[in-house]
């Protein structure tokens, strides 16, 4: 099924896009000249500079700030959006936040914080463009979730239980959303080279390093293709999946 326009022509919302994973994200699909919405909160220059390297290749591109813990923010993007003809065809949940530390010392606002940004975020997101890609009777929605959504972390109870949330969330919204053509998938990396790494040590590093067979750490790009292949037209069939690109490291 497709909206009948070809794929470079519609338009992709990434959250969280003016670093690291997100960036990778937006920069893949620039490269064939779709219209790219990268959403951030407050690195604005961060989010220009890969808006920048977007529109080198092509792409249109509109940068915008919110705040996706607040449904009233995320309505006045859409307001945006609507205003300049670039409701999303294709909806990437990237923004998120880690946290790493005992679970007893956990505060109630940590805790907030954290589903907030990791699962509230992506939950006002979705819904609140989701109703154009049922009407249409096509759309992706794309979830950026984590290795640790799926075994669980040590030290990390508050981010698995996020992203465990939003891989139970992906699963359920496929299936509701199938009919209306709209697929539903989350990408669950491994340990990526991105800034969620800077709190480890070098020699933590190397540990983790060495549990992975293929010996290194996944870059941003190589998530960001898989988040490609699952946006395209012909991935229709792949719905209700949470794809781990992890070296190997859980099979």
């Amino acid at each position: 099924m497709s909206t009948g326009k070809p794929f470079s022509e519609q338009t992709v919302l990434i959250t969280g896009a003016s670093r690291g994973i997100g960036a990778a994200i937006a920069q893949r699909f620039a490269a064939v000249g779709m219209q790219i919405v990268i959403h951030y909160r407050d690195s604005h220059e961060a989010a220009n500079e890969i808006a920048r390297s977007c529109m080198k290749q092509g792409a249109k591109v509109l940068t915008i700030s919110a705040d996706i813990q607040s449904h009233e923010q995320i309505l006045k993007m859409r307001d945006k959006l609507e205003q300049m003809n670039m409701i999303p065809d294709i909806i990437v949940n990237n923004a998120g936040i880690s946290h790493y530390g005992m679970l007893a010392d956990v505060t109630e606002e940590e805790w907030d914080r954290v589903m907030n940004v990791n699962l509230k975020g992506s939950f006002l997101c979705t819904q609140t463009f989701m109703h154009a890609m049922v009407k249409q009777k096509y759309g992706r929605i794309i979830n950026v979730s984590s290795i640790w959504g799926i075994s669980g972390a040590s030290c990390e109870v508050l981010y698995s239980t996020a992203k465990g949330g939003l891989n139970a969330f992906t699963k359920a919204l496929a299936k509701e959303l199938a009919p209306s053509g709209v697929t539903v998938n989350a990408v669950a990396p491994g340990a990526v080279q991105t800034d969620m790494m800077a709190g480890f040590q070098a020699d933590e590093i190397d540990a983790i390093t060495n549990e992975i067979p293929v010996g290194r750490l996944a870059s941003p790009h190589e998530v960001a293709s898989l988040v490609y292949f699952l946006a395209l037209p012909e991935s229709g069939y792949i719905t209700g999946q949470i794809i781990s690109p992890n070296g190997g490291w859980l099979t």
